[in-house]
């Protein structure tokens, strides 16, 4: 009877395994390819005016819609009185026109009776200035009221839509990121946090060094939240804070979660909307999350972009960083909130190059993508964000140059939705050159609060490599330590400062199992604490790259230096580290004209059946690693694509996905015998092609 219940349980274990994951795979059928949909805010328009939008709506192809967002004051006009009648309203007449509907926690404008009777869940800087009622996102996530508040409000909510087949998923708060909140919630939450991680006051004084400048506690009530403004605080202290408050967003995103899941049905999906900030430490933490989504607007008067024109299309890799960001982070992703067209907070706003949006559209989709939403539907007649555009303008109903461009996606993709096979299998060099970037948001915070040299830019240093390989035609993943390293045949780790003895060790096995690592300065100077090695500089990554580091330089930005390599000089001024090679291993570049000419700037050896490259040295451009990399790759046998900057080329489901960033056309070498859905082989500025495979 034992063994029999035994098996009856492994089956029933194994029978919601599997319906588990059916239910996951059926959030978005795979033939589907991608879902798109608009934010729509019905409390903002008179309610005769609702059904015409939906119906509008879905006449130019969009498929879900999305509600409720900033809503709170609407849903719980008066504390512990809520009003669903107008949203069940909205709801049907979208449901009418065939539209899903993604449901919002509105927890990032909470309405002014609860501001008044509890001014404290206002953040409070460390100033002393405290936030005020009539913007968003103004409360904080460390307030024991304003969460105790939410997540009633939430479990209302949910309660009410939560068996409601017309709700496809839930998306908690907006854009959520990490507050630096000084009030006495924050304060004790924080002693809370930090007990809760060390155990005892002995522990955190030893981690934290406090035996340095008389900063001794003798009990965790002894402890505020650093001033990160005041010069000369404690590294550890501040880089406790940091990740306490990624800590306090995750965990309020993760009971909002559990408390929409005791009333949801499990066919809804739970997600939330990050803005992609690379260091902050807090994406991807919330484990209650069924996948991950970001926004992205890519033209607000910033000047980046390629040629003189390129403001209006924006940076080429900055979509792609964020594909490539949050894919490995979740069973899927999607993009909750993509630009429509001009926008009105930025420095200068604008209107995108006839095209963008597309492009931008195509560009998202290449990643994976398999849901897009963009902000908005209706351009807004008052309110802050007067003059940002939607779908359609300030009329209500005539499409904007950017509602045009979406509706267009939307034809094209119901076009490879008729072309989609199961299985096609993708370009073997494409495979042949998939790469991983080693990230860890920590070394960001240790970076950039002990940078040595103003000139040093943390993710400018990573973008070098990877820039690099985008203009290679690499598929790339940023993973985290735990992550499965053999999966890629070249793994890079830039400036991965903070270390330990595992990683080092996992690293290595990695290298002798066959694999290829590159590895940059300011790489192991520290353990995962902070502290550095009571050992020779970078001491235990020694054995791993077959070099001691004998000191580092920083020049001042008017005596910038050069390294050469194969007969090329490469100009650098951040930082260069000079090593010392262990026999066995070889030379690429030397430092020029400083006292160190001669030494070595860039070293690779062999380590079992894979090899390790160390460049010591961050160059002004980037130009230098992209030929380490080109050597690497070359030694390899693993084929690259040579793409302008501006061009990128993907593969998914069975397509190929080239778009033009670019001030020039270029000419896509695309296999004959590849069917060409959409544009041509020469793909002009702000050009989309699509081909199937065979």
């Amino acid at each position: 009877m034992r063994k029999l219940y035994l098996l009856l349980l492994l089956m029933s274990l194994a029978f919601t395994v599997t319906v588990n994951a059916q239910k996951r795979a059926d959030y978005f059928p795979q033939s589907q390819l991608i879902t798109t949909g608009v934010y729509y805010y019905p409390e903002h328009w008179d309610s005769t005016q609702w059904e015409r939008d939906f119906r509008n709506m879905a006449a130019m192809g969009f498929e879900f819609t999305h509600f409720a967002e900033f809503a709170w004051a609407q849903l719980e006009p008066k504390e512990g009185k809520y009003d669903f009648a107008w949203l069940d309203k909205a709801l049907a007449l979208a449901a009418k026109y065939n539209l899903k509907v993604i449901m919002c926690t509105s927890t990032c404008t909470p309405p002014v009776w609860l501001v008044r009777k509890h001014p404290s869940i206002l953040l409070l800087d460390e100033n002393g200035v405290r936030e005020d009622h009539g913007s968003r996102q103004a409360a904080s996530f460390s307030s024991n009221y304003y969460r105790q508040y939410s997540l009633k409000m939430v479990a209302e909510l949910a309660k009410h839509y939560g068996k409601d087949s017309r709700i496809v998923g839930w998306q908690i708060d907006n854009e959520p990121t990490s507050y630096f909140d000084y009030n006495p919630d924050a304060q004790q939450r924080f002693r809370d946090w930090l007990k809760n991680r060390y155990g005892t006051i002995d522990a955190l004084n030893k981690t934290w060094g406090t035996s340095f400048w008389s900063q001794t506690y003798s009990d965790f009530s002894e402890i505020n939240i650093p001033e990160h403004k005041q010069w000369g605080m404690n590294l550890n202290q501040r880089l406790d804070h940091y990740r306490f408050v990624a800590s306090e967003t995750s965990s309020f995103l993760d009971d909002q979660a559990r408390e929409i899941k005791k009333y949801a049905s499990p066919r809804q999906w739970i997600t939330s909307n990050y803005i992609p900030s690379y260091g902050c430490g807090y994406i991807g933490a919330s484990k209650e999350l069924d996948f991950l989504t970001y926004t992205r607007y890519m033209v607000y008067g910033e000047d980046q972009g390629v040629g003189p024109k390129g403001y209006r299309l924006g940076d080429p890799y900055r979509i792609a960083m964020s594909n490539d960001f949050f894919r490995p982070l979740s069973p899927y992703y999607g993009v909750m909130e993509l630009q429509p067209g001009q926008v009105n907070w930025g420095r200068i706003n604008p209107q995108p190059l006839p095209g963008a949006v597309r492009l931008w559209l195509w560009h998202q989709f290449a990643g994976g993508s398999k849901l897009v939403c963009t902000y908005r539907y209706r351009a807004p007649l008052t309110g802050y964000e007067q003059y940002h555009y939607g779908i359609v303008g300030t009329d209500g109903v005539t499409p904007t140059t950017g509602g045009l461009e979406y509706q267009k996606f939307i034809q094209e993709v119901n076009l490879l939705r008729k072309d989609y096979t199961l299985g096609t299998k993708l370009p073997s060099g494409y495979l042949a050159r998939k790469t991983a970037i080693l990230f860890n948001h920590e070394n960001i915070w240790g970076m950039d609060m002990n940078k040595q040299t103003d000139q040093w830019n943390s993710l400018g240093h990573i973008s070098k490599y990877y820039n690099t390989l985008k203009s290679f035609g690499a598929p790339v993943d940023f993973i985290v330590d735990s992550s499965d390293f053999l999966k890629y045949p070249v793994l890079i780790a830039p400036a991965y400062q903070q270390i330990d003895k595992a990683l080092i060790d996992k690293l290595t096995s990695y290298v002798k199992a066959g694999g290829n690592l590159v590895l940059t300065c300011r790489t192991g100077h520290k353990d995962h604490e902070m502290h550095l090695w009571e050992a020779k500089f970078a001491a235990p990554i020694y054995d791993l790259i077959g070099s001691e580091i004998e000191s580092f330089d920083l020049p001042m930005p008017q005596s910038q230096d050069s390294v050469l390599m194969d007969n090329k000089t490469y100009a650098w001024k951040t930082w260069g580290e000079l090593l010392k090679p262990l026999p066995g291993t070889e030379v690429w570049a030397t430092y020029q004209g400083e006292f160190y000419a001669g030494k070595p700037a860039v070293i690779t050896r062999k380590l079992g059946k894979g090899t390790v490259t160390y460049v010591g040295v961050d160059s002004n451009k980037g130009l230098l690693e992209k030929e380490v990399l080109k050597k690497l790759y070359n030694r390899l046998n693993i084929p690259v694509e040579n793409y302008p900057e501006g061009v990128t080329v993907e593969y998914r489901d069975g397509f190929g996905i080239g778009v033009n960033y670019g001030d020039k056309k270029y000419q896509l070498n695309i296999p004959d015998d590849a069917q060409i859905l959409i544009g041509t082989k020469e793909l002009p500025t702000a050009g989309v092609a699509v081909w199937k495979l065979k």
